[in-house]
């Protein structure tokens, strides 16, 4: 079953499919190592849902709840 990172819950990981998006958001979300084949856990949530932050690839990334919505996990 494949969801997207933004409906990710605290402590919950997974792998990622697919990085969805066009142009420069896509080329951003490449470039942090956002990438099909990478382990990624949610490590926090901001109250409001906005933003998230992650594990991946030994580091801890931001994204913002849009940009999430693009990393598609299994």
């Amino acid at each position: 079953m494949s969801k997207t990172l933004n409906e990710f819950t605290v402590g919950e990981s997974g792998k990622i499919i697919a990085v969805g998006g066009e142009g420069r958001v896509r080329r951003r979300l490449f470039d942090m190592g956002v990438t099909p084949g990478a382990e990624v856990k949610l490590r926090k949530k901001a109250p409001l849902g906005d933003p998230i932050e992650v594990t991946l690839r030994g580091y801890e990334l931001t994204l913002r709840k849009d940009e999430a919505a693009l990393v598609e996990t299994e």
